[in-house]
């Protein structure tokens, strides 16, 4: 095995599928964009989850929420559903693990916030839950998928907004959320801040 030929060929495959995804993507990341200043403007707040990697991935997006992306600004209102770990063991425990997210946005999302629902198939029990549990408490959704879409894609409403990345590969997948949460961090910046650039 070539190795530097099989890591050359990660790095390609992923700028390739980042410029597929661009045509796919872009209106959509924008209206989440739209839909996330609307929600914190309202003095709503952003709730984010996802497992492994887009559990990384719900921190990653709070944390450039409520400290800052790359403009100084006050901090806003998010919060990743992913680090209690109280919380979390507690409700796995006592309810099991698909209703680990679901139960923190039903005692803590509000009319006029937000889900942020992250999952790489769309298929994730915990957070299909939590998508089902923002709709009854009338938060809208935006959610970061790919593989089609799965389950979540197929439960969004029409208010909501769903990111499907156009791929069936896992790494690819969550490479393009990151991309995502630094265009919907960038992009909340700049219509708070009155960015024009």
């Amino acid at each position: 095995m070539d190795l530097i030929s099989r890591i050359g060929q990660h790095f390609t495959d992923s700028a390739q599928t980042k410029l597929d995804a661009i045509e796919a993507l872009a209106a959509p990341i924008a209206g989440a964009v739209e839909l996330m200043v609307a929600t914190l403007v309202g003095n709503g707040k952003i709730l984010a989850c996802g497992n492994g990697g887009s559990a990384a991935d719900a921190q990653h997006f709070a944390a450039e929420l409520v400290g800052r992306f790359e403009m100084e600004r006050q901090g806003l209102a998010a919060v990743a559903l992913t680090t209690d770990s109280s919380i979390m063991t507690a409700l796995s425990n006592d309810y099991g693990y698909k209703a680990v997210f679901e139960r923190q946005v039903r005692a803590l999302g509000q009319p006029g916030d937000l889900l942020l629902a992250i999952s790489t198939s769309g298929n994730s029990p915990s957070v299909v839950e939590a998508v089902r549990a923002a709709h009854d408490n009338d938060l809208r959704v935006v959610a970061l998928t790919g593989k089609g879409g799965g389950d979540i894609g197929r439960m969004l409403r029409d208010s909501d907004v769903h990111l499907c990345v156009p791929s069936d590969r896992t790494a690819r997948i969550q490479e393009i959320h990151l991309l995502t949460i630094h265009c919907l961090c960038d992009g909340i910046d700049c219509l708070l801040l009155g960015v024009e650039e």
